[in-house]
């Protein structure tokens, strides 16, 4: 039988026999007015004595790249306490800030990699802008669980979870109200799960306006 819970498509399949202690790929696709959506935050958080907790490890530093004037990837999903670089892989300047509670920081103009990263050490939402290109918008999803994973170009994802009881949220900046919606899920489950995913009306791409991607850009 099908959950359902406003705001969300997901489906997921698991296997069905298993060991107390053998983690489960728990695996499904997000879509939204029938098409498969990338980039959307996949986050499990264990509940209760019954859920099998992960080994704390440290998390490796990643990159949220600046290329042809964007944010790549445009949504980067990291546990807290995550480095990460912010290269600019553009052959013009950049100034990339965020005044978000999460993480205030500001990496003023400049070409190349910065040789420290920015460390991201609270959960929450990032939003990035760029002080010299208006429309440059770009995310960072920090979250406290070590079971977090995206939705790739076909909106596909896969989770490995050891059997118990998980809280399971979905997250992209172009869901009504950005959290678009929780379950409560037991691994393993019975029965694929399936939602739909509702997008806000107005969804800010973080690309260069049209005409600028179709001529050279002279700027900073």
């Amino acid at each position: 039988m099908a959950n359902r819970i406003p705001g969300i498509f997901l489906a997921a399949s698991l296997g069905a026999v298993l060991t107390p202690t053998q983690a489960v790929t728990l695996s499904g696709q997000v879509d939204a007015d029938g098409q498969p959506l990338a980039q959307v935050v996949i986050t499990a958080e264990p509940k209760g004595s019954n859920s099998a907790a992960k080994p704390k490890t440290k998390p490796k530093p990643l990159a949220l790249d600046q290329k042809g004037r964007e944010f790549l990837p445009h949504v980067l999903a990291v546990q807290t306490g995550t480095p990460v670089f912010f290269p600019n892989s553009d052959d013009i300047k950049h100034h990339v800030y965020s005044f978000s509670p999460a993480k205030r920081f500001e990496i003023k103009l400049y070409s190349g990699t910065p040789a420290k990263p920015i460390l991201f050490d609270r959960p929450g939402v990032v939003v990035l802008g760029c002080n010299i290109h208006d429309w440059m918008l770009g995310f960072v999803f920090v979250t406290d669980s070590e079971y977090v994973t995206q939705t790739d170009s076909e909106g596909h994802w896969t989770l490995d979870l050891p059997p118990g009881d998980y809280r399971l949220s979905l997250w992209h900046p172009d869901a009504v109200d950005g959290a678009v919606g929780m379950a409560n899920l037991p691994v393993p489950a019975t029965s694929p799960l399936h939602y739909t995913l509702t997008l806000k009306t107005h969804r800010p791409s973080g690309k260069p306006p049209y005409s600028l991607q179709m001529q050279e850009y002279d700027g900073f």
